[in-house]
């Protein structure tokens, strides 16, 4: 039996295959499903402290604005002492993850302040969570802001967050930083104990009728793995802390090279979405075929195998890669 088994976080995962923040890990019935399909570890959906205070301003605002000229019926406000808010919500979500699986369950977490960041990050800490990820989703549209200022901002939020909390955490970097090898070589100096790459930016988009600025989502493709596979290659030898794949992971051959190349994990989003829970299992007997078909005997031999320093032609990673490319082309 070939043994799938990986290190993420300083923790044993059956397999690399770990579903990433979507509806589906934010429902306990899916969840169930995931792991019934083989999922190594799940990641929830990001709390955002923003919505926690908005919530929480919206309360406050409602049960002030009940003592305007109404001073005789003080005594029947409606307090709402049992109210439970997002926070509470999601760390119930937490506790019932927790008790109902047998994975390790990953707490993702999106400030705007230190202070949040270092109390919701203790909450979930408490609340179980075997590890946090810090979605650190922040566009850089100040132009008196430098790109020194840009990796200070994660590297002191890492810093003050590493004294206060004892789990693992991994953050979830774009691949926009000017230097990501460096980037990275500086949170791992900083106490991170893996990164995600990449996040991936939403563009809004402008209606042309209103002339507003609306959401726009779109799923994943294939495509978008390729940028993840090439990062990853490049760093794996430059780092020892965990280095997880998301983004554009479709298909059984795309995880592989992404493992190839040395990740420790893939994260899973749109493929799931598309295709239910349950495909999880077959992406792992795919995974069970290829490394049988070469005689591998484990996930662990294979893994970054041809990362940059172990690859045949350690300079396809960077710019020769580009020359062979356009020679490549045919009309």
């Amino acid at each position: 039996m070939i043994d799938l088994s990986t290190q993420y976080l300083g923790l044993t995962l059956s397999n690399p295959l770990v579903p990433s923040s979507s509806p589906l890990t934010g429902n306990l019935e899916d969840a169930k499903r995931l792991e019934d399909a083989g999922a190594a570890a799940i990641v929830l959906p990001s709390l955002f402290e923003e919505s926690v205070h908005f919530e929480q301003k919206q309360i406050d605002k409602y049960i002030y604005s009940q003592a305007l000229g109404n001073y005789e019926a003080e005594s029947f406000y409606p307090v709402p002492t049992d109210y439970k808010g997002e926070l509470d919500n999601y760390l119930d979500h937490l506790h019932h993850l927790k008790s109902s699986l047998n994975i390790p369950v990953i707490a993702s977490l999106n400030g705007i302040s230190t202070s949040g960041w270092i109390s919701f990050g203790k909450e979930l800490m408490q609340a179980g969570a075997d590890a946090l990820e810090l979605n650190v989703y922040y566009v850089a549209a100040d132009p008196i802001q430098n790109g020194e200022e840009v990796e200070n901002r994660y590297l002191e939020l890492l810093t003050s967050l590493r004294q206060q909390i004892n789990i693992p955490v991994t953050m979830k970097l774009s691949s926009q930083f000017s230097s990501v090898a460096n980037m990275v070589t500086k949170l791992q100096s900083a106490g991170a104990n893996g990164v995600v790459l990449f996040n991936r930016f939403y563009q809004p988009d402008i209606d042309l009728e209103t002339l507003r600025i609306k959401p726009h989502l779109e799923l994943s493709t294939a495509n978008e793995s390729l940028l993840r596979i090439r990062w990853i290659a490049l760093i794996r030898s430059r780092v020892t802390l965990s280095l997880a794949a998301t983004g554009g992971f479709h298909r059984i051959e795309d995880i592989i090279k992404a493992l190839l190349a040395g990740a420790d994990a893939v994260y899973l989003c749109s493929v799931l979405l598309d295709k239910g829970p349950e495909y999880c299992a077959t992406l792992l007997q795919q995974l069970q075929n290829w490394l049988a078909e070469r005689e591998y005997e484990s996930v662990q031999q294979m893994q970054g195998s041809v990362c940059q320093s172990c690859a045949l032609d350690p300079a396809a990673y960077e710019h020769s890669n580009y020359f062979d490319v356009i020679k490549s082309y045919r009309p």
